[in-house]
């Protein structure tokens, strides 16, 4: 007999339990399964890995945690095409960098996923350097922003979180696998999401209603295109599976850290900071999910993965369900064909 009686638990009150227990590793920063943690940085996750092999593009890489995971995976030797919309702070990015450590390899190129020409230059400008894409870090966005349209005429917050990055990816798909057959070595696509995909629109995603001002809460809609980054991940890595093709799609929670992102409503964040102080990251640890998920051994042929503190977490009721992830993706297809000409 088992020494002590047993208690049976309903499926609700296990995953309180487990919410509960994931709320204490983020407020004490004890490590999970991985053996890392809220309080672990970006450089104590990638200690001893050598990525002298690889090469990686990082889109947002000029500032914030995008900064923080070029100079990191910079530092383990991987060369680091930072994206970025404003060149000149992309160039001071590159150049803190290479003061800092004047080995690492890195190269900007001018990207603004707000626009589909901007993000066909871009894919077209890194294919002629003819350069191996072994990592992909959808890392770039932006946050609770008011209403307005991107220079394609779409809801801004979803155009430059969502659709720059699918389209993106989509364009340089084929770099990728062509890198993984040359190479044997599996590719790894990494799309920053957020815990915010939790507080989006009724069902998910709005499809019919976009573009649509009457309605719009700019809370909702980054919690929507959030959303999406893991949906999309999750669709990608299912059709790549059926390719039999070696890449790795996941995607990622940094935590809560004060960023530029947060420049539309810095007040307000700073109060919540405030009196939420014990649940922030500063950035070397914001970047450690990111740093893990695309750099970590441990982490090779694991995929269609939702991360947060560097351990797989179980991500929203939406960002599981297949369907809506195939919906998204048809959706997303016939929105680009109709805003932008190949």
């Amino acid at each position: 007999m088992h020494p002590f009686p047993l208690i049976s638990q309903s499926p609700s009150s296990f995953v309180v339990k487990k919410k509960m227990v994931g709320l204490f590793r983020l407020v004490s920063g004890c490590p999970g399964p991985s053996g890392f943690g809220s309080a672990s940085t970006a450089q104590e996750v990638t200690e001893g890995i050598d990525g002298t092999n690889l090469t990686a593009l990082v889109t947002g890489g000029a500032s914030g945690i995008g900064l923080e995971t070029s100079r990191v995976l910079a530092l383990r030797g991987v060369h680091v095409i930072i994206g970025a919309r404003n060149m000149k702070a992309a160039n001071e990015a590159k150049n803190k960098i290479v003061r800092e450590n004047p080995r690492a390899r890195i190269d900007v190129l001018e990207l603004d996923l707000c626009s589909t020409n901007s993000i066909r230059s871009f894919a077209d400008n890194f294919i002629a350097l003819h350069l191996p894409l072994n990592i992909l870090i959808n890392n770039a966005g932006i946050m609770f922003c008011p209403f307005q349209l991107s220079q394609d005429g779409l809801e801004v917050q979803f155009a430059t979180n969502h659709i720059g990055h699918f389209l993106l990816t989509n364009l340089l798909l084929d770099t990728m696998k062509n890198t993984v057959k040359a190479t044997g070595i599996q590719g790894r696509v990494v799309n920053l999401s957020s815990i915010a995909h939790n507080y989006c629109y009724k069902k998910g995603i709005r499809f019919h209603k976009i573009n649509d001002k009457q309605g719009y809460s700019e809370k909702r809609a980054y919690g929507q295109s959030k959303l999406a980054n893991i949906l999309h991940a999750n669709e990608l890595s299912r059709r790549l599976q059926e390719e039999g093709v070696n890449i790795t799609v996941n995607s990622v929670h940094p935590g809560l850290i004060m960023t530029p992102l947060f420049r539309h409503s810095a007040a307000v964040m700073k109060l919540l900071k405030f009196f939420s102080f014990f649940l922030w990251k500063n950035v070397p640890q914001g970047a450690a999910t990111t740093c893990y998920v695309a750099l970590h051994p441990r982490l090779n042929g694991v995929t269609g993965k939702y991360f947060a503190d560097c351990n797989e977490m179980r991500p929203s009721s939406y960002a599981r369900n297949e369907s809506l992830a195939r919906e998204l993706w048809e959706f997303s297809n016939k929105l680009i064909s109709s805003v932008s000409v190949p």
